[in-house]
């Protein structure tokens, strides 16, 4: 329940991004990833949701998406991940990647 000083996405942008898909200690695990990925992650794994008047709503969190280029609004950056664990597999979680973007990629051949 909210104390009427902060509505809910005051609370999903506190929780942003969560330790699923980032890790912890959060500012910690923010910068390897950086440093591994080497890419900004953009508004991957962001809350998506909605907002009511009152401050009320809900949210769920973004992990596959697409972002528009600014640049050129005909090119897509698109985002999936994987949960990465000390037994991962590299070559499975790239496997489990590539099926989770090819919804995306046929969606937009079919437009």
């Amino acid at each position: 329940v909210l104390d009427g000083e902060h509505s809910s996405l005051t609370l999903a942008a506190a929780l942003h991004p969560t330790a699923a898909v980032c890790g912890t200690p959060t500012p910690e695990a923010k910068a390897v990833i950086r440093e591994i990925e080497g890419l900004d992650r953009a508004r991957y794994a962001g809350p998506v949701g909605w907002l009511g008047a009152d401050g009320d709503g809900e949210w769920g969190i973004a992990l596959r998406s697409a972002e528009v280029d600014q640049d050129d609004p005909a090119r897509l950056r698109l985002f999936a991940g994987c949960g990465i664990v000390a037994a991962s597999d590299p070559a499975s979680e790239l496997a489990e990647s590539e099926a989770k973007l090819e919804p995306l990629r046929m969606a937009l051949r079919e437009n």
